[in-house]
C-alpha cells in the first residue's frame, strides 16, 4: 500500500518518511487526494507538509493516522493489522439481555491501561457485567482526558496502551463471555493537535459548543462522510468491537437525505453479514425522536438503541429534590412512572427547560424497551456537576440501592457507570491536560461560565488542568463495610433481572401506578411480579401485596399490602 492523503485546500504536498522527503502527486481518479510512489512498511515514522501557495507547513500527522507514539503533534506511525485473535467462537451478539458497564480507562485503575481493565475483567462477570462501554480512547493533548478531545479518529490514544492493547482487550473480553462498545465522537474534533482543516474542509461554519460543526452536508462533505464510515468500519471489523455509542448526534449539522446516523447503521449490517456478531450502534440524543431508533421500513435510521436521560433525570429529581437546569421539567411521582411507562418524558409537551414544545411519543408497538438504555448515573451526570461528585457521595445506602432497584427491574437496557456498584467515594470531575497554555486558560473559563449559568459555585469546581483532579477521579479499590454490601446488592438485583426475565419486548406490558395526593410510592411490573418502592421519608402504605423476594430493609408484605419505610423497595411475587 502506497502513501496518500486527501488534501484539496493545499497546493503542493511533500511526504516526509523517516526523515526523508518525497514529492507528492494529484491523484487525478480521485479529487483532492494526493498520492506517491513509497511503499508503507510497517514501523515507518511519516507526515505531511503543506504548501497553501506561499509557504510550507510543518510536519503534519496524516488526518487518518493509525498510531501517535509520541502524541498528537508528532508523526504518525504505519502500524500493522495483524493480530493473533482467539474469539473466533465469538460470533452472536443482541443487546436484548445486556448489562452495560460504562468506565473510563485512565481512572478506572491505578494503572490506567487497557491490560489493567483485562485483570478486573473476572470482578465484573461476578457482578453481572455482560458489556463494557469504554469513554473514547482516540489521541488527545496530553495523558489526562475524559475523551472527547480526540482529533485521530483511527488512532488509539498511546499512553492506554495503544492499538494492540485495545485489541487485547476485546480478545480477553470475549474469551470471558464479554462485549465491548466504543464511545466515538463524530461531532467535533478536540481543540489541540486538530491539524485536519489545513488539509481541508473537515469541518463547517458553527460550533456544536465543544468544538467547529463537522462538514457532514457542505461542499467537499462526501470525503469527511468516507472518514467518518471508514473509521466505524475500522473499529467494527479490524478491531472487533461490538458497538459504538455515537455522541451527542443531536449536534450533527447532517442534511443530507441519508442521515450519517442511518450511513453507520447499514455498514454496521454489512459488517455483520460478513463477520457474524451483529455490531450494536447507538445513539447519545437529546432530541426525543423516535427516528433514531424506528426500523427502516417504518422511516427510521434503524439504529439499534439510544441513551435515555428522562428516565435518569426523573429518577434522580425524586431523590434528590435537585431542580436546577434541565432537572427543572421533573421532580415528582407521577412524572417517573409517566416516564417509566412511555420511555420518553417529553412526547410533543411543553418544557419549561427549552423553552418550548419538545419530543415524539414512541410508537411502542414497533419499538422494544430495551432499545432504549437506562442508568443512575453516568459520567456526564456525574462530571458535569460542579465537584464532579457522584450521587453516592451524596445519598443514602437505602437511596443509593433503591435507584439501582428502579433502573434494573425496568424492561430497559441497563448501564452502570463504574464505581457505582460499590457505592464508590471518588468523585469524577472534568479534567483535562491540553499541551497549549490558552487553551487551559480557555477551558477553565467555559467551565466557569457554564456553572455559573447554571446557578453553581466556581469555587467548588477542581481545576481541570491540575493533575491532582485527574487523580482524585481513580476508584478507590480497597473496600470497606458499605462497598461490599452495596456490591453484594447490586450482584443480587442483576441475578434477579435474570432469573425474572425482565428485558421484555414489549413496553406496553408494564403496568406503573403511583400514590395519590402527594403520596410517594410507585409500583412498577408484570402479572407475576412487581417493584414497590418508596420515595420519601416518611413509611407507606402500598396496596399491593403477595409474597416476598428481595428488599432493602425489612418490609412489612401481606397478600393486600405492603408497608415500605423511609427510601425502602420491595421485589414482590403476586
Amino acid at each position: 500500500m502506497r502513501f496518500e492523503v486527501w488534501a484539496p485546500h493545499a497546493h503542493d504536498v511533500r511526504l516526509i518518511v523517516d526523515d526523508t522527503e518525497h514529492d507528492m502527486r494529484r491523484d487525478d481518479s480521485r479529487r483532492g487526494w494526493w498520492t506517491s510512489d513509497v511503499e508503507q512498511v510497517p514501523g515507518q515514522r511519516y507526515g505531511f507538509t503543506l504548501f497553501d501557495g506561499n509557504d510550507w507547513s510543518k510536519p503534519l500527522p496524516d488526518p487518518r493516522s493509525r498510531r501517535q507514539p509520541d502524541g498528537i503533534h508528532g508523526l504518525s506511525e504505519v502500524v500493522s493489522t495483524d493480530f493473533p485473535w482467539t474469539d473466533d467462537h465469538w460470533v452472536n451478539y443482541e443487546l436484548q439481555g445486556q448489562v452495560i458497564y460504562e468506565l473510563h480507562v485512565g481512572t478506572f485503575t491505578p494503572e490506567g491501561t487497557f491490560d489493567a481493565i483485562v485483570d478486573k475483567l473476572d470482578y465484573l462477570v461476578e457482578l453481572g457485567v455482560t458489556t463494557i462501554e469504554l469513554m473514547p480512547v482516540q489521541p488527545f493533548g496530553g495523558e489526562r482526558n475524559w475523551g472527547y478531545d480526540g482529533v485521530d479518529w483511527f488512532a488509539v490514544q498511546e499512553s492506554y496502551g495503544g492499538p494492540e492493547g485495545l485489541k487485547r482487550l476485546v480478545d480477553a473480553a470475549h474469551h470471558r463471555g464479554v462485549g465491548v462498545f466504543l464511545d466515538v465522537v463524530y461531532n467535533h474534533f478536540g481543540p489541540d493537535g486538530n491539524y485536519n482543516g489545513m488539509f481541508g474542509p473537515y469541518t463547517t461554519a458553527g460550533s456544536t459548543g465543544w468544538g467547529d460543526v463537522v462538514n457532514l452536508s457542505g461542499a467537499n462533505s462526501d470525503e469527511v462522510r468516507a472518514y467518518v464510515l471508514d473509521s466505524v468500519r475500522q473499529w467494527l471489523d479490524e478491531f472487533h468491537i461490538d458497538g459504538l455509542r455515537l455522541d451527542a448526534v443531536h449536534s450533527y449539522d447532517d442534511r443530507a437525505a441519508y442521515s450519517i446516523m442511518e450511513e453507520i447503521n447499514m455498514l454496521a449490517d454489512e459488517i455483520e453479514v460478513k463477520n457474524g456478531p451483529n455490531p450494536i450502534i447507538i445513539a447519545e440524543s437529546d432530541l426525543n425522536d423516535p427516528r433514531i431508533i424506528a426500523d427502516y421500513a417504518h422511516g427510521g435510521y434503524g439504529l439499534d438503541a439510544q441513551w435515555l436521560d428522562d428516565v435518569h433525570h426523573a429518577l434522580h429529581t425524586v431523590i434528590t429534590g435537585e431542580n436546577i437546569a434541565y432537572y427543572e421539567d421533573f421532580g415528582t411521582v407521577e412524572i417517573l412512572a409517566d416516564s417509566l411507562r412511555h420511555g420518553y418524558r417529553f412526547r410533543r409537551d411543553w418544557s419549561n427547560f427549552r423553552g418550548r414544545t419538545h419530543g415524539r411519543a414512541l410508537n411502542l408497538e414497533q419499538i422494544a424497551p430495551w432499545k432504549l438504555i437506562t442508568y443512575t448515573t453516568t459520567h456526564d451526570q456525574v462530571g458535569n456537576r460542579a465537584a464532579g461528585d457522584r450521587p453516592s457521595q451524596n445519598l443514602t445506602m437505602a437511596q443509593h440501592a433503591l435507584k439501582a432497584a428502579v433502573i434494573f427491574f425496568s424492561p430497559f437496557t441497563p448501564m452502570i457507570f463504574m464505581g457505582e456498584e460499590f457505592f464508590a467515594q471518588t468523585p469524577f470531575p472534568f479534567f483535562v491536560s491540553h499541551t497549549d497554555e490558552d487553551l487551559q486558560r480557555l477551558t477553565r473559563e467555559g467551565r466557569a461560565h457554564e456553572f455559573a449559568r447554571y446557578g453553581w459555585n466556581f469555587d467548588h469546581v477542581p481545576d481541570p488542568v491540575d493533575p491532582e483532579t485527574f487523580e482524585s477521579a481513580k476508584l478507590d479499590w480497597n473496600f470497606a463495610g458499605d462497598n461490599v454490601k452495596m456490591y453484594e446488592i447490586y450482584k443480587d438485583l442483576l441475578t434477579l433481572r435474570r432469573r425474572l426475565g425482565l428485558a421484555k419486548d414489549d413496553l406496553r406490558e408494564l403496568r406503573v401506578d403511583h400514590g395519590a395526593d402527594g403520596e410517594k410510592w410507585l409500583t412498577m411490573g408484570y402479572d407475576d411480579v412487581f417493584l414497590a418502592a418508596n420515595f420519601s421519608d416518611e413509611e407507606v402504605t402500598v396496596p399491593a401485596g403477595g409474597e416476598l423476594v428481595y428488599s432493602y430493609g425489612s418490609p412489612r408484605v401481606d397478600k393486600q399490602q405492603t408497608v415500605l419505610s423511609a427510601w425502602e423497595f420491595a421485589i414482590i411475587a403476586r
